[in-house]
């Protein structure tokens, strides 16, 4: 009797390093660049000249180039396991480690970039006496990221044969 193929779980790392890129290119072109609140330098270097601008800019593309890395490793863990039979795929998982990934961005970012280093805080454009509420409510908002994203990988691992 032929053996059954033994399904391959859905690539969790895929989902995680897509999160993670998203979740830093929606702060680089939605914050940086859409609204403006903030640059990657713009606490230690203030976006109030050209030299300072160049700089910041410069930053800002390197931060993006990191977060294409993270998209790019996700599509290749992504593909590897696309190509593979009997992989369990999972709408629900996929956005769960997302979820999950963006977070992560969210809270790593948040910890180091806005608390331990200060080279730039969430809206620089709101009063000082307010930063900290803003940099809080980023954290808040990637804890809760987390928070959903592991509660969907959780509640979709019961239902994978």
């Amino acid at each position: 009797m032929a053996e059954r193929a033994r399904p391959i779980p859905f690539p969790l790392g895929a989902g995680l390093l897509f999160g993670l890129g998203l979740g830093g290119f929606f702060d680089g072109i939605v914050l940086h660049q859409v609204l403006q609140w903030h640059h990657m330098l713009s606490n230690w270097y203030p976006a109030d000249t050209i030299d300072n601008i160049r700089l910041n800019t410069l930053w800002d593309g390197i931060f993006h180039s990191a977060t294409y890395v993270f998209v790019v490793l996700g599509l290749f863990l992504f593909w590897r396991s696309a190509r593979r039979p009997h992989v369990t795929w999972s709408s629900a998982r996929f956005a769960g480690a997302v979820l999950v990934g963006w977070g992560l961005f969210n809270l790593v970012e948040g910890l180091v970039d806005h608390q331990l280093l200060g080279v730039h805080h969430v809206n620089e454009l709101a009063p000082r006496d307010h930063w900290l509420a803003w940099d809080l409510g980023f954290l808040a908002w990637g804890l809760a990221m987390i928070v959903a994203g592991a509660w969907l990988v959780r509640r979709t691992r019961a239902s994978v044969p």
